[in-house]
């Protein structure tokens, strides 16, 4: 029988430690480029409660996932100050490019643990603790590589975005980055509102699915030659 908390639980924990890594990689590689104002305003902190928003990290994934709509969410950004950077639109570039590059990182860590966890395994199914753990690592797996594809959509506010405005000539970069101020309301209309509107529209589903699925197959492939070791 299923049992939400259970799913609930598996769900949030890998969500917020992914979220978290990314965030801090932001602030870790900002700092590296010369801007230290997330070290000052201590937020290089690997502690969920500096960076988990009550409402983006943990209500709304929560709602989505219990609707069966796409999940998504969002921490407190790690503040980053461009104009401190050494070089302020390569920096921002590649600060940008550090959060879904860390969640890459983190699907692996997930993809060795999973495979040792599984060895023991072959021919029988975890339970109790063993079992809550693997559902964990594969959750961990799929939301990292999603949340650093979905992030690497140019829709501003998204990592994306910040990479686009610096490939950008200025004057249309700047045009860009006037719509980040719009940036909640194109997410949201995008991925929630028209969805729910028009039967099969969903722009960020054919951007993403296919990406998804080839890179979780790199992922589980590497997974099956652990387990099979």
């Amino acid at each position: 029988m299923a049992n939400p908390f259970y799913d609930a639980l598996a769900l949030l924990i890998p969500l917020v430690l992914a979220i978290v890594f990314h965030e801090v990689a932001h602030g870790w590689t900002a700092r590296l480029l010369g801007d230290p104002t997330a070290a000052e305003m201590n937020r290089l902190s690997l502690n969920p409660l500096r960076h988990v928003d009550p409402v983006g990290t943990v209500i709304l994934p929560g709602f989505l996932a219990l609707v069966k709509a796409p999940v998504f969410g969002w921490a407190k950004p790690v503040p980053v100050n461009q104009w401190r950077l050494r070089n302020p639109r390569f920096g921002m570039m590649l600060v940008a490019a550090a959060g879904p590059g860390m969640n890459l990182v983190m699907a692996l860590v997930s993809v060795v643990l999973l495979g040792l966890l599984l060895q023991p395994y072959a021919d029988a199914e975890p339970v109790g603790l063993a079992r809550f753990a693997m559902d964990n690592l594969v959750n961990f797996l799929k939301i990292n590589v999603f949340l650093a594809l979905f992030n690497l959509l140019p829709i501003p506010p998204f990592d994306g975005s910040h990479i686009l405005e610096g490939l950008l000539p200025d004057g249309a970069a700047r045009a860009y980055a006037s719509l980040r101020q719009y940036g909640f309301l194109l997410v949201i209309g995008l991925i929630v509102v028209l969805p729910s509107l028009i039967p099969g529209f969903d722009p960020v589903g054919a951007i993403i699915d296919k990406p998804f699925a080839w890179v979780m197959e790199q992922y589980l492939g590497l997974l099956k030659s652990i387990v099979g070791a």
